[in-house]
């Protein structure tokens, strides 16, 4: 048997026909079939072997197809292997040896030039063994047979390659057009070309698929490498910004300096014009400098002339009278001032005079009025007083005593309306708990899971499946959701109860999955999540009997369902659930717990979650949770909605008869209030007339104590002694004044002679005053002419000195303050840079500093904003970006180049398809043409029809003895017919 191969001499000249590889040298067959001992040596040709019937020519080929891995059913001959050992014996081997030389040896290296195939058959196994050329075992596996068998292109169920007696008459007897479509797509080799396009086909998707995995692992990084691009470019137009603020500081610094010389310039025409006004101003100084001499000249004139008018001596005698006169004037007014004050005082005293005289007559008045008839009557009057008194006292007590019963009755009303907004609160709240239930009751009816954990423990299992790819062993939980009871709802309180904040938990089997799912809690915001650690590889827990509580009660590992042995491992490990025993009531937990004495019993919990353990001597029992939610483990909660609904009416009925309650008590109040604001008016007013009564009744009593204490007597003669003491004093006060009043005649007389002589004195000079009081009116016109002038001439050097002068030197100090300012800001921009830069860069644009330093604090306030953005640096972030690059850049190019090959394999995949189809097109048209070419060289007409589409193959021929006409389907007679 040759290896399928087109060759030629021209080919084959180099390599001689025997040196060619895969060509069978011997088969050597033992115990197999009718063989006992058989061998073969074939030559490098055509081989025929001929034989009688029965004489093992089948069975030569069939062990061909065994040796070459073809299963006992593929021959056509035997069911299993073992049918293949000849009769009596207990093994078969079949050895075969294959040309290994030339060019196409498999692996000489290591074989050498002939391959021994070699395989054993026994009645229970059979084993295949390859050797070398010196017949030492190189493999036994199946796949390295394969390898050769693929290598060497020997397809033992082709049949091209090997034809059997019943493959031929299958061929032809088969009335099945499918069944010969598939022998004919197997006989071309097109079954394994197409097999081959296919498995390539799934390959390139397959590896496109690892190739789109790959590409979307690193998505992340580019999606970073987005990120950091954005920030880079935004610290980019940060740095731009920066730049733009530099420039403006340099054309800031340089603006103060053109500023400067702008304001010197117009600092030096201030100047200017200041200096220009110096002159006017000293004009008129002048001016007035001249007026003031003329004036001056005029002014001594008029003194000299009055000097000759008037005498020194008449003018000392005029000025001596008129002082003395004066003089003699004051004292006139002083002495009338001491004669007013002393007559005042003296009226003051007669009037007080006469107001004591009238109270001494008064009190003798008095005194005589005062009889034994009127004390009688002081009597009766305080006797109606403290009767007064003592009846303002009981209603006063009265009032306060209906006042505290009153505020007794408000307090209780207070307390009792109180009480009724607890219980109010207290159903409200159960309430709004039952509703809370019911709520959860039906997320649970649509999702079981939300009833151990809410919506956290969704978000959570979505998270886990997200990263489940991350998990070593995907984690169990809650592990209430595993979880269900056996024979109804009954225990559900008590196993929830039993089980407690476990129903919630989640198992995973490290501590690396156990930190993972911790970051998945958090990203979930589940906060407190329990997490168990426990081996999921653990085989369920076997209790033997003797470790369980010893009673007729069910335990809560005997009530619970689960298919999760890990779930019941852990609430047996952890949980105790196998030492936990049920009951129905609190007495029959009582004796159970502290009675009976059973041995691994832990605890007991009754139906409404009561709970009983003792822990030595100490027994405990605690009563249920009431903010444990119920529930969870039931298979229905219908029944459970409509009880809790109707426990919410029940609860909201009693909330509205105590509002109701609460309504009518704080009427009551009301009218308590009402009650008590009255009282309160009423008491305050008896209050009062208490206190008005008391204090009449006190100052009656004082006043009637004094008047009896008191002595007429003295009073009287107090008032003698006080009028005989102002007598005294007015007679004092009228000498004084006698004496000022002749004091006052003598000093007016004075005056009057005094003033006689100066009007004689006066009369005498009278002429010669007139001329004189003309000249000196004179004299002060002129002298009133010489302040004007001098204040003309003082306003014009003020305004010289003050204003021209002075406005002059501040212009010029603030000319050498803005030289030196300038020279300043030129040093300062020399350093920030030189006049010729800010010159490539456009100077001030004709801005002010004003603008360039809001346009400078704008760009600074941006730059700010944008500078918090983003705490790394740009060189930072362009390392980080060029690392991440440099990370990903050789994958990206590996997928790239991958996908480029794969998009090259699929193109060529797609060319040896259309080859395919085109090959498969020549191969029909082939068969039609060789198949009539036959019939018709036996005279025979007919047709052959293959469809690839429906995978069929159909024959029809018209034998010539047939007059019918009529096609033949039944193509068994044409066995043998072509044989030559």
């Amino acid at each position: 048997m040759k290896r399928a191969r087109n060759t030629c001499e021209s080919s084959s000249s180099r390599v001689s026909p025997s040196l060619e590889a895969g060509v069978i040298k011997k088969l050597r067959l033992e115990n197999f079939m009718c063989h006992s001992n058989h061998e073969t040596v074939f030559g490098n040709h055509v081989n025929v072997i001929t034989g009688q019937n029965g004489s093992g020519k089948s069975a030569i080929l069939t062990a061909l197809c065994v040796a070459f891995g073809c299963r006992a059913k593929g021959t056509q001959r035997a069911s299993t292997l073992k049918d293949f050992i000849k009769t009596g014996a207990s093994n078969a081997v079949i050895h075969v040896e294959i040309q290994n030389e030339g060019e196409d040896a498999f692996k000489p290296e290591m074989y050498g030039d002939v391959i021994i195939v070699e395989r054993r058959i026994s009645e229970s196994t059979s084993s295949i063994t390859l050797k070398d050329h010196q017949g030492k075992k190189v493999f036994s596996r199946k796949a390295d047979l394969l390898e050769i068998i693929e290598h060497f292109n020997i397809d033992v169920e082709n049949p091209c390659v090997i034809m059997s007696q019943d493959k031929s008459r299958e061929f032809l007897h088969s009335g099945n057009n499918k069944d010969k479509f598939k022998f004919f797509y197997k006989a071309t080799l097109l079954q394994q070309v197409n097999d081959l396009l296919e498995s390539i086909s799934i390959e390139i998707t397959t590896a496109r698929g690892i190739v789109e995995e790959l590409e979307t692992a690193i998505k992340p990084i580019e999606k970073e490498l987005n990120e950091l691009q954005v920030k880079i470019k935004t610290m980019e137009h940060v740095e731009q910004i920066s730049i733009q603020v530099q420039q403006l500081k340099k054309k800031l610094a340089w603006s103060w300096v053109y500023d400067a010389d702008k304001k010197l310039e117009e600092q030096n025409v201030k100047i200017e014009k200041l200096k220009s006004r110096v002159p006017t101003c000293q004009a008129k100084i002048d001016k007035q400098l001249h007026q003031l001499e003329k004036l001056s000249e005029n002014c001594s004139a008029k003194k000299a002339e009055i000097a000759n008018m008037m005498t020194s001596q008449v003018k000392q005698m005029k000025e001596n009278l008129s002082r003395t006169m004066s003089l003699a004037k004051k004292e006139v007014f002083e002495l009338q001032r001491d004669c007013n004050r002393k007559t005042s005082n003296i009226q003051k005293m007669v009037q007080q005079l006469k107001r004591l005289e009238l109270q001494m007559q008064d009190t003798h008045e008095q005194n005589l009025k005062n009889t034994q008839a009127e004390e009688s009557d002081m009597e009766e009057k305080l006797k109606r007083l403290q009767d007064e008194f003592n009846d303002a006292k009981s209603e006063y007590d009265r009032l306060k005593e209906e006042e505290a019963m009153l505020m007794n009755s408000k307090n209780g009303q207070t307390d009792e309306i109180r009480r009724i907004d607890v219980k109010i609160q207290d159903h409200e709240k159960k309430y709004n708990e039952i509703m809370h239930n019911i709520r959860n009751l039906k997320n649970q009816q649509s999702n079981k899971i939300t009833a151990f954990g809410g919506n956290k423990v969704i978000n959570l299992l979505r998270i886990i499946e997200r990263y489940h790819q991350r998990f070593k062993m995907p984690p169990i939980g809650p592990i209430g959701a595993h979880l269900k009871l056996r024979g109804g709802n009954k225990w559900a309180v008590a196993v929830e109860h039993a089980i407690g904040r476990m129903l919630n938990s989640f198992i995973v089997t490290d501590h690396k999955d156990f930190r993972l799912l911790k970051q998945c809690a958090k990203e979930a915001n589940y906060d407190h999540l329990q997490i168990i650690i426990y081996d999921f590889s653990t085989p369920r827990l076997m209790i033997p009997e003797h470790m369980l509580p010893n009673t007729n009660h069910p335990s809560t590992l005997s009530i619970l369902q689960c298919e999760n042995h890990t779930v019941i491992n852990v609430l047996v490990d952890l949980g105790n659930v196998e030492r936990q025993v049920l009951v129905n009531d609190y007495n029959t937990g009582k004796v159970v717990a502290f009675e009976e004495r059973i041995q691994n019993l832990k605890e007991v919990f009754t139906l409404d979650g009561c709970k009983m353990f003792s822990r030595g001597p100490v027994q405990t029992t605690l009563p249920p949770n009431k903010k444990q939610r119920y529930g969870r483990l039931t298979s229905s909660v219908e029944a459970d909605i409509e009880k809790l609904n109707n426990d919410a009416s029940n609860e909201q009925k009693y909330a509205n008869d105590y509002k109701w309650n609460k309504r009518e008590a704080e009427r009551k109040l009301e009218d308590l209030d009402k009650k008590m604001n009255s009282i309160k008016r009423l008491c305050i007013s008896a209050g009062r007339t208490f206190s008005s009564t008391k204090l009449a009744l006190e100052e009656k009593t004082k006043e009637q104590a004094a008047e009896r204490s008191s002595t007429p007597l003295s009073s009287v003669d107090e008032i003698v002694e006080e009028i005989s003491e102002i007598n005294k004093n007015i007679k004092e006060e009228q000498v004084l004044l006698e004496g000022l009043e002749q004091r006052r005649h003598e000093a007016v007389g004075k005056a009057n002679d005094l003033k006689v002589n100066f009007d004689e004195l006066c009369e005498s000079a009278n002429t010669e005053l007139a001329s004189l009081e003309k000249a000196e009116s004179e004299l002060m016109e002129i002298e009133r002419e010489i302040d004007s002038a001098k204040k003309a001439k003082d306003h014009y050097d003020n305004v010289m000195k003050n204003k021209v002068l002075h406005d002059i030197k501040e212009a010029e100090a603030q000319y050498l303050e803005l030289t030196k300012s300038r020279e300043v800001n030129v040093e300062k921009a020399t350093i920030i840079c030189c006049q010729n830069e800010l010159a490539t860069l456009g100077g001030c644009d004709g801005k002010t500093p004003e603008q360039i330093s809001a346009q400078l604090e704008s760009l600074n306030h941006t730059l700010r904003r944008e500078s918090q953005r983003y705490s790394e640096s740009i060189d930072d972030l362009r390392m980080l970006y060029a690392k991440k690059e440099r990370k990903i850049a050789k994958r990206q190019q590996v997928y790239r180049a991958l996908r480029q090959k794969l998009n090259a394999c699929q193109s060529a995949l797609e060319f040896r398809m259309r080859k395919f189809q085109a090959n498969a097109t020549n191969l029909k048209h082939q068969l039609s043409w060789k198949f009539n070419g036959h019939l018709k060289k036996k005279g025979i007409s007919g047709v052959i029809k293959v469809d690839y589409e429906q995978m069929t193959l159909s024959i029809e021929v018209q034998m010539p003895q047939d007059a019918s006409n009529r096609a033949v389907r039944d193509t068994r007679g044409l066995s043998g017919l072509f044989v030559s």
